[in-house]
């Protein structure tokens, strides 16, 4: 009886001194495309053994988008570069944002000559960034820049220059990050049904945002103040939508005002935006909004809320990245990309 109390003392000294995992606590319901017991483990697995080679940029030159510069700057002082392109799973091209067709073209054109890597796979194991995505052109080494190689932009991409299978979205870099609220805060105890950010700069603006701005249920403003004052955070889809990760990290459930199927939401690949926020027309008017924000139960409030708090942790950017942020969720979206078609060296030769 004593050797029992005895092994059942040491069995609970030693689970008291293990060490805690650093993976995020998943819900019991996931915000993740992926089982837990499949990301987190294919996580570390990138973390330990993923290797990019960067190919040195035609001139010096600096991105015009904070997402952009953070990600180069990341990626660059990070342990993921090896000097060895034998080693490399993927190969990154940088040049200019400003970077003329004829110039891409002949960045290209250089690599064909002076590596052997591009005709791998006439590409595809290659990735870039570009804010906006690549225009179309005729031009053969450009053409296979944009359908082959992986395209990093910012949200919202152009229509036509974004395809969802190969190409990934960087999380938005807020202008300032917004302070936590010190308690909990749900749709019993918001002020307002939905907050808009005031766009100064749309050119044109639909019919049911000037409807939002003149109802006393929603509140307007040119900045995000405080967010956990609404229970729904609207955004207009090709707007402003740099809050987007500050809205699911705080609580307010993003509400993504648009009129057609959309394909570039950050992260992709990993969260499943159905769950953690509403997509909704414009056509209808605010009348309709209100109908659909109204039939969401408190029940499911809540759960899209808790799940979006724990996806937004994946949207924070940090000047030295830290394990899963923004960051690293966009290399491990390229780390899923990681297995492209090899051609067989007669076909290039």
């Amino acid at each position: 009886m004593a050797a029992t109390s005895s092994l059942s003392l040491l069995l609970l000294l030693l689970s008291l001194l293990a060490p805690t995992s650093v993976h995020p606590k998943p819900l019991q319901d996931s915000p993740y495309l992926s089982p837990a017991t499949v990301l987190f483990p294919d996580y570390d697995r990138m973390v330990a053994t993923f290797k990019i080679y960067v190919y040195p940029p035609p001139t010096p030159f600096t991105f015009a988008t904070p997402s952009e510069s953070l990600f180069h700057a990341s990626l660059l002082n990070s342990r993921f570069i090896t000097d060895d392109p034998d080693e490399a799973h993927l190969f990154y091209v940088p040049f200019p944002p400003d970077l003329p067709s004829r110039s891409l073209s002949g960045l290209v054109e250089s690599l064909r000559t002076n590596y052997t890597f591009w005709y791998r796979s006439l590409g595809a194991d290659h990735f870039f960034l570009s804010r906006a995505g690549i225009g179309h052109a005729p031009d053969r080494n450009v053409l296979e820049l944009k359908k082959n190689s992986v395209q990093i932009s910012c949200f919202p991409t152009t229509t036509g220059d974004f395809f969802p299978h190969k190409d990934v979205i960087l999380p938005p870099v807020p202008p300032s990050p917004l302070a936590l609220p010190h308690a909990h805060v749900g749709k019993e105890t918001a002020t307002f049904l939905g907050f808009m950010k005031r766009d100064e700069e749309q050119e044109s603006r639909s019919s049911l945002v000037e409807e939002v701005e003149g109802d006393p249920e929603f509140l307007v403003e040119s900045e995000p103040s405080d967010l956990t004052r609404s229970k729904f955070c609207l955004f207009v889809y090709g707007g402003d939508g740099s809050w987007l990760g500050e809205a699911l990290r705080l609580g307010c459930v993003p509400v993504v005002i648009t009129d057609r199927p959309i394909q570039d939401m950050p992260l992709i690949d990993v969260v499943r935006w159905s769950e953690i926020a509403v997509f909704v027309g414009s056509r209808g008017g605010v009348a309709e909004l209100k109908r659909v924000l109204g039939g969401i139960s408190g029940e499911q409030y809540e759960r899209m809320r808790g799940l979006g708090v724990t996806a937004g942790k994946h949207f924070v950017w940090n000047e030295v990245p830290q394990p899963f942020d923004a960051f690293h969720m966009v290399m491990y979206q390229l780390w899923l990309r990681r297995h492209t078609i090899r051609y067989a060296r007669r076909e290039w030769m």
